[in-house]
């Protein structure tokens, strides 16, 4: 559901409308993409890097009604996984291995997860999306919807 990318350009000035934030080890930032069952991009969103995956499940998922939701470990929580099954998805997340209590996962769905996966080194293969080229988070996002573009038209 989300990639990392690390970049090298130096904040503003101002450091205004970045989105990202100085870390040890460098700047980065999250792309967070939510893709049909054929693997092409349907919403997509920028956090820095820090922050948790699972902070942008939901605000991704506003406006849009899937059938399932396929994420990784990352996104293992009852809050989320609660309020998407009530939502009437199919929620497909392997649970963390320290989870006090296991629960059912169909991994022959979450197969199919590998199609995001695929999309995010689709879009890794540019380089101005791959280096973080764009400084300010508006022209980032720009440019991953434009390369998601030429994705979907290929």
């Amino acid at each position: 559901m989300s990639g990392r990318i690390s970049i090298v350009p130096e904040l503003s000035k101002k450091g205004h409308g970045s989105g990202y934030r100085t870390i040890t080890g460098g700047l980065t930032t999250n792309i967070h993409a939510i893709c049909d069952a054929l693997g092409n991009p349907v919403k997509l969103a920028l956090t820095p890097g820090q922050d948790a995956d699972i902070s942008q499940a939901e605000p991704t998922l506003e406006n849009i009604d899937p059938n399932a939701f396929l994420a990784d470990r990352a996104y293992d929580a009852d809050r989320l996984i609660d309020r998407l099954t009530e939502r009437g998805m199919t929620v497909v997340i392997p649970p963390k291995r320290n989870r006090t209590t296991q629960r059912e996962t169909d991994f022959a769905l979450y197969r199919e997860r590998n199609l995001i996966e695929r999309f995010f080194n689709k879009l890794k293969q540019f380089r101005a999306i791959a280096t973080r080229y764009d400084k300010l988070k508006s022209t980032f996002l720009a440019a991953v919807q434009f390369a998601s573009i030429i994705i979907l038209l290929n």
